[in-house]
């Protein structure tokens, strides 16, 4: 038996990830950490007998070095994760993503027992693509305070696998959608907003490019990080579909799908910190982890219409939580 650490597991992408362990592996146990901030929810949570929930923090030293020894893999999802969100107050997201996953690798270093770090970083900390496509070897050019917090934690991890020699792989993965993602996110704004009725606002012209990855490709990823026979310490590794769309194609491909006239879309100011492209190489993860993705954007953005028209209790209780303020570049001040 093996047991594996979710951190952040009641938030959309650990708790897609814990799911698929729990599906997969009949003898498995997890832990999961969550603060239970505005993006997690217990409902994520796998009501589960090989569950056990710990409400925490994980910049709480004290907690999560009483959990490290009872683990033999760590999945660290824990972060804020929301460039609009960083803009408006992004002190938090430093204390979270630094100083969170500083204290995690802190506990791994501590227990030798834990063979795998798994470190779920983002495409963001690469900022725009300056080519064709975004392999590991892409600069790091965070353009936002949640992409600067995100390319800190990333570094420190890897400076602690070459200082201390932990067990660390870091995971780049691309945009994600799919079932049970906050509101705040573009792709459940845009479904809710057509259920509703509603506009599907689109920043600037609505031509920045993203490589979209269905989150249970993300979680296959993972667990074949976790189980991999091959040294992976160190490595870090992108994860994506080689294939981006830009959102005003979202926007169009989504409305087309739900029956909805284009005319609903509607184009808002710029954000500040906006990325135009983001397309992952997928060499790495084919060779290291032998994974590419098998979710088609087709499949998975029907998929994700399904989930969110049959799940209208579990989202209409957040729709306030859908739009942040922010003040775009022209100094004008608007709800996104």
């Amino acid at each position: 038996m093996k047991t594996i650490l979710i951190t952040g597991g009641a938030g959309f992408m650990a708790s897609n990830f814990a799911l698929h362990i729990l599906n997969k592996y009949a003898d498995y146990r997890i832990i999961i950490v969550d603060a239970l901030t505005y993006a997690g929810s217990m409902e994520n949570v796998p009501d589960h007998e090989r569950v056990e929930f710990w409400y925490g923090d994980v910049r709480n030293a004290e907690l999560i070095g009483n959990l490290m020894p009872k683990v033999d893999a760590v999945a660290h999802f824990a972060a804020e994760t929301h460039v609009t969100r960083s803009i408006f107050d992004n002190k938090i997201f430093f204390e979270t993503d630094v100083l969170g996953t500083q204290c995690i690798a802190n506990a791994v270093l501590k227990n030798q027992n834990v063979k795998r770090f798994i470190h779920i970083s983002t495409s963001e900390v690469y900022g725009t693509a300056i080519g064709d496509q975004m392999d590991e070897e892409h600069p790091l050019n965070p353009m936002s305070p949640y992409a600067a917090a995100k390319a800190g934690a990333d570094r420190l991890v890897y400076s602690y696998h070459k200082t201390y020699g932990i067990p660390a792989t870091i995971i780049r993965p691309f945009n994600n959608y799919g079932p049970s993602q906050h509101l705040e996110k573009v792709v459940p704004r845009f479904i809710t907003s057509c259920l509703l009725g509603e506009p599907l606002t689109v920043h600037g012209n609505g031509k920045a490019k993203r490589d979209w990855l269905f989150v249970e490709d993300l979680a296959k990823a993972v667990d074949a990080a976790i189980h991999s026979d091959k040294d992976l310490n160190g490595e870090v590794i992108n994860v994506g579909t080689g294939r981006d769309i830009d959102v005003m194609s979202i926007a169009e491909k989504i409305a087309d799908a739900m029956g909805k006239p284009r005319s609903l879309i509607s184009n808002v100011g710029e954000r500040p910190g906006q990325v135009s492209r983001h397309t992952s190489s997928t060499e790495k993860a084919k060779e290291l982890l032998d994974w590419e993705a098998s979710v088609s954007f087709e499949e998975g953005i029907s998929r994700t219409i399904q989930w969110y028209s049959e799940n209208r209790e579990w989202w209409e209780k957040i729709l306030w939580l859908r739009q942040v303020p922010i003040v775009t570049k022209d100094g004008e001040k608007e709800f996104h």
